[in-house]
């Protein structure tokens, strides 16, 4: 009895232990919205919106779910993850030079979930204190691709990962709320 007891609390334990260190990850909710509006601060909260989506999208993802692939010339969602993860790469170089050039399919996919969670908090926290993002623009293209391009686009991906996870049976959780950017009680 006082073995199984051990047992029961380290087991107990471990688990406290995992959720908490998935709840270090930022955007498991959304944070508060910054006091004014300034180009930056708007910007900065599409990427909390995405950083947010992404969290949820991504959370719980098993291995079969990874590698479901709706059609010969579709992506898994394992590569939809990669395709992520470098978006999130390109959206922060652009806003500084912190980005990662790395390969993605050399990480685990919890290493990929966290880099990508990790650049876009990193891309938000440096928008929030810009009052003109225009210092973005470069003589490539203005700021503005960056929200049309690789901002939509990684949202559109978040969303062919929670089809692909409904698909392969295992359903986005329903308490989250995109709206207000927290869990349901």
């Amino acid at each position: 009895m006082n073995k199984l007891t051990i047992i029961f609390a380290l087991l107990l334990s471990t688990f406290v232990v995992a959720q908490s260190e998935k709840e270090k990850l930022p955007y498991y909710q959304i944070p508060d919205h910054p006091e004014s509006y300034t180009a930056g601060t708007v910007a900065a909260r599409m990427v909390d919106g995405l950083g947010f989506r992404y969290y949820w999208a991504t959370e719980g993802l098993r291995d079969e779910d990874l590698i479901y692939k709706p059609s010969e010339t579709g992506r898994t969602s394992a590569e939809t993850v990669d395709h992520i993860l470098g978006l999130s790469n390109f959206i922060l170089n652009s806003v500084s030079k912190q980005g990662e050039r790395s390969k993605e399919t050399e990480r685990s996919f919890e290493d990929k979930r966290k880099q990508t969670l990790l650049n876009l908090k990193k891309t938000s926290d440096i928008l929030r204190t810009m009052d003109d993002v225009s210092q973005f623009d470069n003589d490539r293209f203005p700021f503005w691709n960056i929200i049309n391009g690789p901002i939509a686009d990684a949202l559109w991906h978040c969303g062919q990962v929670v089809m692909l996870r409904r698909a392969s049976g295992n359903p986005f959780n329903s308490k989250v709320s995109v709206f207000s950017g927290k869990l349901r009680e």
